[in-house]
């Protein structure tokens, strides 16, 4: 199993301007100095965590999604992020994922944030979805899924999870422990990529994004200026180490109730 080289764009997201936020990504991308498989951007990147979704969604044949595709072939890797989509007149917290070859796929965010109102303008999603590049597995979170260990499960069944966020300042400790707390449960590696500075509602963002292997350590770690943040995933070392100590065999198993 080869190894794979990531890179989080930890961004201070323009508010509800998408162009503003394409550029700035491409500026963080054109100061890379080292090629990588996959580029991971913030949770809605193209906005920034916006409420309004009416007037900030787009389908999936819209401006960001075309945005991501060019990008993605432009570059020859794997791009990701997530964005508001109306699909069919429901509102979705949405990670869409591009491969260089076009190939597409997306992920609804499961856990709706209840305390900042997200839950009651957007539609859960109640599928998870296992991405792949090269012969890595790759799973897909959003934020506030961080919190719910049960939905972030799985029993040898992927590589590396990916939580982009928009993680306040204020519930910074959080998102310390719980990233390394995925990593060392599923025996994988985690990459956790926030945003920083201030958005349209003076919530205020401190980034933090890391990389951690599958005992829990620091690959790399951003501090809270704006970077593309690289790291390269042993992934022969996760594969020895599941072999070695296979503590995923003696995982309870367990089923998910639908979204209602």
């Amino acid at each position: 199993m080869r190894d794979l080289t990531i890179t989080m764009l930890q961004m201070d997201l323009q508010w509800q301007h998408p162009i503003g936020n394409f550029n700035a990504a491409e500026q963080l991308i054109a100061e890379m100095d080292e090629p990588t498989d996959l580029i991971i951007l913030p949770e809605m990147f193209n906005t920034g965590f916006t409420l309004d979704a009416a007037d900030n969604s787009e389908t999936m044949e819209g401006p960001t999604v075309e945005w991501l595709q060019k990008l993605a072939d432009r570059q020859q890797t794997a791009v990701c992020g997530s964005l508001i989509v109306n699909d069919n007149g429901k509102y979705f917290n949405r990670m869409v994922w591009v491969l260089q070859d076009g190939t597409m796929g997306y992920y609804d965010k499961r856990h709706l944030f209840r305390m900042g109102g997200e839950d009651e303008g957007f539609s859960a999603g109640n599928e998870r979805r296992v991405f792949t590049v090269g012969e890595w597995r790759i799973f897909p979170q959003i934020c506030y899924d961080l919190r719910f260990p049960a939905w972030s499960r799985g029993f040898d069944e992927f590589d590396l999870m990916i939580y982009v966020a928009n993680w306040p300042a204020t519930r910074q400790s959080s998102w310390d422990i719980l990233l390394p707390a995925r990593a060392v449960e599923n025996q994988c590696y985690v990459a956790g990529i926030n945003r920083i500075g201030v958005d349209g509602n003076n919530i205020i963002y401190t980034g933090g994004s890391m990389v951690l292997d599958f005992l829990g350590r620091t690959v790399k770690c951003s501090g809270i200026a704006e970077s593309a943040v690289t790291a390269t995933l042993k992934g022969s070392n996760a594969k020895r180490y599941r072999e070695k100590f296979p503590a995923w065999k003696d995982g309870d198993k367990f089923t998910f109730d639908p979204v209602p």
